[in-house]
Order: structure tokens, then sequence, then C-alpha cells
């Protein structure tokens, strides 16, 4: 991506969609990237199987979008009419859910006329240094990026937006998706990072000797 390529500062609020795993969730951002309400539902159904059933969420995402995006235009105290932009993430993620989320943000964007955009999960976290309220400004450019998001870690360095550079990375699985397997195996239920984080509370840290 070019700096050329870059969508000029939309002239009103964006709401933005993310459906990528087994979380729907939805916020509405001003033009300079402030929050003006967001709404985020963790789904359940999963249990059961000790980790995300990737059709469970996209029927999980279809069914609780219009609430969502509604109550969050209502936090945000905005109509429909107010939004100039919508975004929703298309990938990488769990094919099914970024179909609906991206399905059903097309959709509003086609029925308010307004421009649709297409948001990458993975550049979309390298970005989050420079929301407003994190760092003053915005983080500057260039910057270090350990990114752990799924599997494949990645250490970047971020040169400037659609400006990336990669130092190394892993083949691994996501760490979400590791503890879940093992807190599976160990029949602790799910999700298995806060089941896991217990036990180790109660575990002894001499018991196996690390370098």
């Amino acid at each position: 991506m070019n700096l050329s390529d870059i969508p000029p500062m939309p002239p009103g609020p964006v709401l933005a969609i993310e459906s990528s795993c087994d979380e729907t969730a939805c916020a509405i951002l001003a033009p300079d990237g402030t929050c003006l309400g967001q709404h985020v539902v963790s789904q359940d159904g999963h249990a059961h199987f000790g980790g995300v059933v990737p059709e469970i969420a996209a029927r999980a995402h279809l069914a609780l979008l219009p609430g969502v995006v509604s109550a969050t235009l209502h936090d945000a105290g905005l109509r429909p009419a107010d939004i100039a932009l919508v975004a929703a993430s298309t990938g990488p993620g769990l094919i099914g859910g970024l179909i609906v989320g991206s399905g059903f943000a097309k959709g509003l964007a086609m029925a308010l006329g307004v421009p649709f955009v297409a948001v990458n999960h993975v550049e979309a976290h390298a970005l989050t240094a420079r929301l407003p309220g994190l760092v003053e400004g915005g983080a500057p450019f260039p910057y270090l990026l350990l990114l752990v998001s799924g599997g494949h870690c990645q250490c970047l360095a971020v040169e400037g937006v659609g400006q990336y550079r990669k130092i190394g990375g892993t083949i691994d699985d996501a760490a979400g998706e590791a503890f879940d397997k093992v807190a599976k195996m160990l029949g602790l239920g799910w999700p298995g990072g806060p089941a896991l984080e217990k036990l180790a509370r109660e575990g002894d840290p001499t018991a196996i000797p690390l370098p």
C-alpha cells in the first residue's frame, strides 16, 4: 500500500464491525479516532467442545450483530444516518464469521449510501498503538511491534501505514489455542487460559528446574 492509496479522513463517524473469531464487536469512532461507543459480546456455546467451533461462531455473529450495532449507536448517541463510513474485518480469521460480519457491514453501507472499507485484522492490531489515548499524539513511526494474535507470532518494524518489515516470527499455534488444548486434556474446561492461570497459582515454581 502506498500513502496515495490511503483514503482521506471520513467527514463523520466510522462504524466498525469485528467478527474474526468468537467475539461479536462493534465500535463507532470519531474522525480523529476517538471511540464514541463500543460493544463486545463474548459468545457462549463453545464450552462443550473445548474450543471455538467456526460454524457455531458464524451463526452466533448472525444472531448478535443487529443488536450489537443498535446498542453501539445508542451509546454513541447517533442515528444510522449520522454514519459516514462502515468498516469491517475481512481477514485473517474464521472465514464464516468474517463473511457474516463483512456481509452485514456491506449491506449497512449500501443502505446508508456510504463507503465500505475492508480492514486487515492483523494490520489493525499493528496500528492500535496510534489510537488516541494510548500514546499522546499516537505512537510515532517507526516502532517495533510484537504481534501475538492467533498463530505465527511476529516481530515487525512498523514504518508507516501499509509499510511493515518482518524481522522474525514463529510457526506456532495461537497462544490461546494452546491453552485451550492443554486445559481440555486436563479436564479444566473452556476457555483454557483463565483455568490454567488459576491452577498455576497453586503450583510449586521449584517443582521442575528450568534453565
